[in-house]
């Protein structure tokens, strides 16, 4: 198994003390994003500055492509799948814990039933995050998992609805982009991964959005 998954990427070596370094920092890079997501979304949009108001940054903050985007280009850029599963887990971990923190301690109120959502994400980040990995690798595997990737990122960025088709907010557009340039390797690769993608998404991810889908299950249970 170890040798068929070199053959789609072969892992890079890395020192220990970098190791330690970037964990770190991806630890403390989820509790500032998750304190900061906080801090906005429980602050009166008048109160704050005039670009945050005109971006709309709490609002988008509180949508999950941004987060996705974030455990996705921490993936593929690790050195390794074991790295890559470790660093999405330490910043989700520290973007979770310190966003509910602050909500219980700081504002007062506990939602459980949406940080089940959150802690639910966290724990499968590991196994995403290791899946993901391999995307930058060669092969049709790759093409595979960036497709899905991209039509992941498609449904949180578009609404497609029979003959309706919107944008979800502008900032998720240039995540969107932001999305395409993490996944290309070359013109020809990212070209059948745009064109699979949307086809997935106007079949699947139009219709199931990932968020949604996750509410739903956890209700269910």
């Amino acid at each position: 198994m170890r040798e068929m998954l070199n053959k789609i990427r072969e892992p890079e070596g890395i020192s220990s003390s970098k190791k330690i370094g970037y964990t770190t920092l991806f630890c403390i890079l989820g509790m500032m994003m998750g304190i900061i997501s906080k801090i906005l979304d429980t602050s009166a949009i008048n109160e704050l500055p005039y670009v945050l108001q005109v971006l709309d940054l709490g609002n988008f903050l509180s949508r999950l492509g941004v987060w996705l985007f974030f455990g996705v280009m921490i993936s593929v850029y690790s050195k390794s799948p074991m790295r890559a599963a470790l660093n999405v887990l330490m910043f989700f971990a520290g973007m979770v814990g310190s966003y509910y923190y602050y909500t219980v301690a700081v504002a007062g109120f506990f939602p459980k039933s949406y940080m089940m959502i959150w802690v639910a994400l966290t724990i499968l980040s590991p196994v995403l995050a290791f899946v993901c990995w391999y995307a930058k690798g060669k092969g049709l595997v790759p093409i595979i998992l960036s497709s899905a990737i991209f039509m992941f990122m498609t449904s949180q960025t578009f609404v497609f609805v029979f003959w309706y088709f919107d944008l979800t907010h502008p900032l998720e557009l240039l995540i969107w982009i932001a999305s395409i340039l993490v996944l290309y390797q070359s013109p020809g690769q990212i070209a059948k991964v745009v064109m699979i993608g949307m086809v997935l998404f106007i079949i699947v991810g139009s219709q199931v959005p990932l968020y949604y889908g996750l509410s739903v299950l956890l209700f269910l249970n």
